[in-house]
């Protein structure tokens, strides 16, 4: 990318991927450019054509399209005329392996010229060194530039070439542009200029450059103001976002603290009331067991007298009754007035009395507050003393009107929640950690959480505003105008059987580590990550042509040699091998950078994606929508389309991996899709839902278990798909530290890897449900 108010090179705009259609991947075709300046191949904005309207593919500016079709789209010519630059470099006619003479057939009447040794910049041919020399000698061309054609070839005189370039007349295939109509706003050639505008007011294209050149650069001047204010913005949101981060952590350490001393206090209450029922209940079990003892007692003896005496009243004789008569009389009455004992003693019964603090549904004892930031100015002005004062006095007042509640005091705040705020907001990540926020909770992540508890955690919005319930509303301001939702919103809930079971895979972070060494001459561009060797990965630099190996922990391990002028895409292990792309070629090299073989794809795509087989001894990789397998000896195993040719046309499959079972996985910006497919190339799923937020589907990996996670750069996700392709939910998002993340991976099917663009490499470690 070209820093503001640089001037890109034209080095920089040939070997980028300037040239490539967004959509297609391959090179511009037939180049229109949109009124957004967005430039693709007229077939391509053909197909996206429906009812007079097409959506730009990158910044999804609605355009309506002429009546004539997308061919009334202004054409492009300077990427007509680089395009044409790049052909001549790389093209031409082969005899013998070298570019044939062009003249040669004219003159000699030979059905192909000789070898081509040197090239004339304003003639844009091909000639041979007879040919070059009378190409010199003639009146009309002796001012002509003749180079050599291997240094023409290798780019030494691409900004010679580019001066001398004239761009050529649709109409009139031969006739250079050259003049401008005014009153149609028209590049003419010698042809176009006598009819039909042979009465329009023209000028020559050099004059109408130097007439409109100071309003385009006051424009893009204008622009390049826009831009310093918008860079100044977006770091000042970052700046914003960081300090979120570092309070949020905060706050999340505080909640923890204050829990743990509420559940400390409330254990120890728990302790004491538990003794004292056990007291009270061992003293009135030993009351009671004498008790029990004296009548069991009484009992015993009241029960043989009245025994003995039925037994003489129903067996003895007259004279026996009478002899015993008197005693048993006695003794009857004896017990009968004893004093007896009308029903148990009292019986003190415990009971739980909870402190009206339980019973209030208002009292929170955890609650957070939301105040919008200040700027700078306004706290110099104002000065923070002032608002925390109002704080403090607003909790003062909050704790004395609770406690003539009779409830518990609780560490409130203004900006009051629901009970189920509350409870949503205590269940917390176990152990899950940021690269800025080691304890801090992330939502839908810890499982805990009802769908309820879920949306209670959100801000209510309505009407543009953002309010809070029990807030003072002469201290809080309310937040005026609308979000996007397409860069913000979350993704679409679980499922009913996944959300809030604790079912889900959940990050805990590792570490994070730079990628840049000191031998590096650029920034690094990481296009490809790999898995190398125990607790190792292999990651791609493109800019710096290198393949770098680091440990999980950071710790840098050195290179794996690649042939000269490679620069690596894609990446992928096998056994004892490395697999990567550069440019059109498939590379298998050796761990100490020895060539294997090598294999020549496709020149129409930008990138090949590379992927090991989970056997380890095949490696896949993508081809204009189709997926080729080759073995360790170079040979192709298998080719096929996900889904066949027929089944939703073309693919482009810009990032592929595979599954443990077996399975590939990629990236499909032609369907702006998420296609699952078995080794046959048969689709098991698709997802081309609202969680992609709009955006082209980024890098994806495959855990053990065939959970897929899928990088969306332009929201700053990585989103959790099941094994056939379903989505999860969010899995990472900027509250992790993501930052445009371009490249992910798993190692060991445990830890997964995530690049930034800015080079900076993030490692997570999956918890699995069930560890």
């Amino acid at each position: 990318m070209v820093s503001q108010g640089s001037s890109p090179s034209l080095l920089e705009a040939l070997n980028s991927d300037f040239l490539a259609c967004k959509i297609c991947l391959e090179q511009l075709r037939a180049p229109k450019t949109l009124p957004c300046l967005h430039t693709y191949c007229q077939d391509c904005l053909a197909q996206l054509a429906e009812d007079g309207h097409l959506r730009c593919p990158e910044c999804r500016e609605t355009v309506s399209v002429p009546p004539a079709g997308v061919a009334a789209f202004k054409t492009n010519f300077f990427v007509n005329g680089l395009l044409d630059l790049v052909r001549a470099r790389a093209g031409g006619d082969l005899r013998a392996g070298k570019p044939a003479c062009a003249l040669c057939p004219l003159m000699g009447g030979a059905s192909a010229g000789g070898p081509a040794t040197a090239r004339c910049l304003d003639c844009a041919d091909d000639l041979c060194q007879a040919c070059a020399d009378g190409h010199r000698c003639t009146r009309q061309t002796h001012t002509h530039r003749v180079v050599d054609l291997v240094g023409y070839r290798a780019g030494w005189y691409d900004e010679e070439a580019r001066e001398r370039q004239a761009a050529q007349c649709p109409q009139h295939p031969g006739e250079a542009l050259r003049f401008l109509c005014q009153l149609c706003s028209q590049l003419l050639c010698r042809e176009c200029r006598l009819d039909p505008h042979l009465d329009h007011p023209c000028l020559p294209l050099a004059e109408a450059v130097r007439a409109r050149r100071p309003g385009l650069e006051e424009l893009l001047a204008g622009v390049d103001n826009n831009l310093a204010e918008l860079e100044a913005t977006r770091m000042a949101e970052k700046e914003a976002l960081a300090r979120l981060r570092e309070q949020a952590a905060r706050v999340g350490t505080q909640v923890e603290e204050a829990a743990e001393g509420v559940l400390r206090a409330l254990l120890a209450q728990k302790q004491e009331v538990l003794g004292q029922l056990r007291a009270h209940v061992e003293a009135a079990e030993e009351a009671a067991r004498e008790r029990l003892g004296e009548l069991e007692g009484r009992e015993q003896v009241a029960r043989a007298a009245a025994t003995f005496a039925r037994r003489v009243l129903s067996l003895g004789h007259e004279a026996e009754i009478l002899s015993l008569e008197g005693d048993i009389a006695q003794r009857l009455r004896q017990l009968q007035g004893c004093p007896w004992m009308s029903g148990p003693s009292p019986c003190l019964l415990p009971q739980l009395e909870l402190h009206p603090g339980f019973l209030d549904k208002n009292c929170h004892l955890l609650r957070l507050s939301f105040e919008e930031q200040q700027s700078q100015k306004d706290t110099g002005k104002d000065g923070a003393g002032s608002q925390g004062g109002d704080e403090t006095q607003s909790r003062r007042e909050d704790g004395t009107k609770t406690e003539k509640q009779g409830g518990i005091q609780p560490q409130r705040r203004d900006g009051a929640q629901t009970p189920k705020e509350d409870r949503a907001q205590t269940s917390q990540e176990d152990g899950a950690q940021t690269p800025k926020a080691e304890r801090a909770q992330t939502p839908q992540e810890d499982g805990a959480q009802t769908p309820k508890e879920a949306r209670a955690q959100m801000p209510q919005e309505e009407g543009g505003a953002l309010t809070q319930r029990g807030g003072r509303s002469n201290k809080k301001k309310k937040f005026k105008g609308r979000l996007k939702s397409v860069s913000r919103e979350p993704s679409p809930a679980p499922g009913p059987n996944l959300e809030g079971s604790g079912l889900l895979p959940r990050p805990i972070f590792s570490c994070s580590f730079p990628t840049r060494m000191p031998g590096d001459r650029r920034s690094p561009r990481i296009t490809g990550l790999c898995p190398f060797g125990p607790r190792e990965i292999l990651v791609a630099d493109e800019q710096n042509r290198a393949l770098k190996r680091f440990s999980l922990n950071g710790d840098y391990k050195g290179a794996v040699p690649v042939p000269e002028g490679c620069s690596p895409c894609s990446v992928a292990t096998l056994q004892g091998a490395v697999a990567f792309s550069a440019g059109a070629r498939l590379y298998l090299i050796s761990p100490d950078g020895e060539v294997r073989w090598r294999r020549a794809l496709s020149l129409s795509q930008a990138s090949h994606a590379v992927a090991a087989m989970p056997s380890g001894d095949r490696v896949a990789v993508s081809v204009s929508g189709h997926v080729e397998v080759y073995n360790m000896e170079g040979s192709l195993a298998t080719r096929f389309i996900p889904g066949g040719r027929a089944s939703r046309g073309l693919r482009a499959l810009v990032f592929l991996t595979t599954s443990p079972q077996g399975n590939f996985v990629g990236s499909d910006w032609q369907q702006n899709s998420v296609v699952v497919c078995d080794g046959l190339g048969q689709v098991i799923g698709e997802y081309r839902g609202p969680g992609l937020h709009g955006c082209q589907p980024g890098s994806v990996s495959v855990d053990k278990k065939g959970y897929i996670f899928l990088t969306l750069r332009e929201v700053n996700k990585v989103v959790i798909l099941d094994p056939r392709g379903s989505l999860l939910g969010d899995f990472l998002t900027a509250y992790h530290g993501l930052e445009k993340p371009r490249v992910t991976t798993m190692v060991d099917g445990r830890y997964l890897v995530v690049s930034l663009s800015n080079g900076t490499i993030h490692v997570f470690r999956v918890r699995s449900p069930d560890s």
